[in-house]
């Protein structure tokens, strides 16, 4: 009697506590316990009861999932298939098809076969649409139908797909994937390097130091790093590729939290490659992370010109925690802070609006730091560029094009109905192709909604609900028609950007990513200005003094 006393009270009440003394929850435990009891209680109903057959672990992942949609959006839960990714996002390696892919619901897209790789070889162009792995109907495959295509080196894959509306099939023999986190170095000219950072991986330093050594080697004086698009990674290699250009024991990045143990503080602990030569930092909205680690370092201690458009703004430190079953959940435990003090993060995920989304500080808001030779830099969230290029900027049009890929899905008819180009340098798309680009977006039935469209609609709602709606009828039409016509001319208004992204999209089809950055450096207005300033020592030092 004593035992069985035991085991149904004394153990769960020891191992309640247990979990409890371990939380970094110093209040109100009792409150924990109490919804930790209510949950389990509501689980265990809902799977005995329910009136159909229930999957406790998809019931588990989405419950999961949904209590961490009110945090941020880097607090993420990982079941088995999810850490695996992870690890594979991390170290750059894995083994499969050779290709950058995107999973939809029935559907996975390539969207980059890399150059020699399994993928390419066995004959699949960006575009193609898999419908079928194996035996296996990916509309009907309930997890990340991704995972199918990977598996052990050597073993095939037979992968049914469809170009141009065509149903074809190829078997493919998976082999490793390495994706290097410098995919592209070269010379721009007699004395400037190129070196085009994709990703903070753990072999990110090491491969820029490799890349820069190569550089000096061949001539050069002055260093284009490219983090345009960088979406970050891990915070050490951020802190290893900043002490390439700068001394040792110097401070890079500062973490604070509210748990105590994760402030912290990184300094390089390495001796630098160059702390002289002149060094352009090329940025977008799209850099984030890592990225901007390395981009306000730099900035702050004057040790590079940084320019372009304001960096994404994602400032908040994740730590991986190991659940049990080998799941993972990956918390936000601290935010990011530059050498000079500012703080990288933009969006407050925690001070929401009244429609629930996160705010922004206003620009009237910012706080002026100070850069170590006495410059005016500003925080107010992201990097804002020594230089700012409205040309790296992209516009709402062109963010609603991408967003329905029709960027993609026009380079991908293009490449089918024209054929290679003869000099990839002087590629050009005319005024024609950019008219028939027009067509092809009205043969879509794109549209996309402005801020301001959105919010005269939610505001005629209401006068209909106030019973005022007739009589702005007709202005309310006035003021539709008048936004329709701006869309149409945003479109020829922002035609050079969109123009660029048209050419890139369709130089990688037919020369892969390798001729895209060859092409880059013959005709990007970022790499130019870059040069430029480079080869003006007087216009470089002017903007770091």
């Amino acid at each position: 009697m004593k035992n069985k006393f035991k085991k149904r009270f004394i153990i769960p009440l020891l191992a309640l506590l247990i979990f409890i003394g371990s939380t970094a929850f110093k209040s109100d435990l009792f409150e924990v316990a109490k919804q930790i009891e209510i949950f389990t209680t509501v689980f265990k109903e809902l799977n005995m009861n329910y009136v159909d057959e229930t999957n406790p672990g998809d019931l588990m992942d989405t419950a999961i999932k949904s209590m961490l949609e009110d945090l941020d959006p880097y607090t993420n839960y990982y079941n088995e298939q999810d850490v695996e990714a992870s690890r594979i996002n991390n170290s750059g390696d894995y083994t499969g098809i050779g290709a950058n892919v995107l999973t939809l619901k029935d559907k996975l897209v390539i969207i980059e076969p890399y150059k020699g790789y399994a993928a390419d070889k066995a004959g699949l162009n960006a575009g193609d649409e898999i419908i079928k792995v194996d035996n296996v109907v990916v509309s009907d495959f309930k997890d990340d139908a991704g995972n199918l295509l990977q598996g052990a080196a050597g073993s095939d894959v037979t992968v049914t797909y469809l170009r141009q509306g065509q149903e074809k099939t190829a078997t493919i023999k998976r082999e490793a994937v390495e994706i290097n986190a410098v995919p592209h170095y070269s010379m721009v000219d007699e004395e400037v390097g190129y070196i085009v950072l994709r990703k903070f991986t753990r072999q990110a330093s090491s491969e820029t130091k490799s890349a820069l050594r190569a550089l000096k080697n061949q001539g050069a004086k002055k260093i284009i790093l490219d983090l345009r698009g960088n979406p970050g990674g891990l915070l050490t290699e951020a802190v290893n590729v900043t002490n390439l250009f700068v001394p040792k024991n110097q401070l890079v990045v500062t973490t604070k939290s509210k748990v105590k143990k994760y402030n912290k503080t990184y300094y390089t602990q390495r001796e630098p490659e160059d702390t002289e030569i002149p060094v352009v930092v090329l940025i977008d909205g799209r850099s984030a992370s890592a990225s901007e680690i390395v981009s306000g370092a730099l900035q702050d201690l004057d040790r590079a010109v940084v320019i372009g458009a304001r960096s994404f703004g994602k400032g908040l430190v994740q730590r991986p925690k190991p659940l049990t079953y080998g799941t993972q959940i990956k918390i936000t435990i601290s935010r990011y802070y530059t050498p000079s003090g500012r703080c990288i993060q933009a969006l407050d995920y925690w001070n929401r609006d009244e429609n629930g989304k996160a705010t922004r500080v206003k620009r009237e808001n910012y706080t002026a730091f100070k850069t170590k030779k006495g410059r005016t830099v500003y925080d107010g969230g992201g990097i804002q560029p020594d230089l700012e290029l409205e040309v790296t900027k992209e516009s709402p049009i062109t963010n609603a094009i991408l967003d329905d890929n029709l960027i993609f899905k026009y380079a991908t008819e293009y490449y089918y109905s024209h054929p290679k180009p003869a000099e990839l340098e002087s590629f050009e798309l005319t005024e024609a192709e950019f008219n028939s680009f027009k067509n092809f977006l009205r043969t879509n039935n794109f549209n996309f909604e402005t801020k301001a469209e959105k919010a005269f609609a939610e505001a005629y709602l209401i006068a209909k609900e106030e019973k005022i709606g007739t009589a702005i009828d007709t202005d309310y039409e006035d003021l539709l028609n008048a936004l329709n016509r701006y869309k149409n001319q945003a479109i020829d208004a922002n035609k050079s950007e969109i123009l660029a992204l048209l050419s890139e999209e369709i130089v990688k089809r037919y020369f892969y990513r390798e001729g895209l950055y060859e092409y880059y450096k013959a005709t990007n207005p970022e790499i130019q200005k870059g040069k430029d300033i480079l080869g003006d020592l007087s216009e470089y030092n002017g903007y770091l003094n």
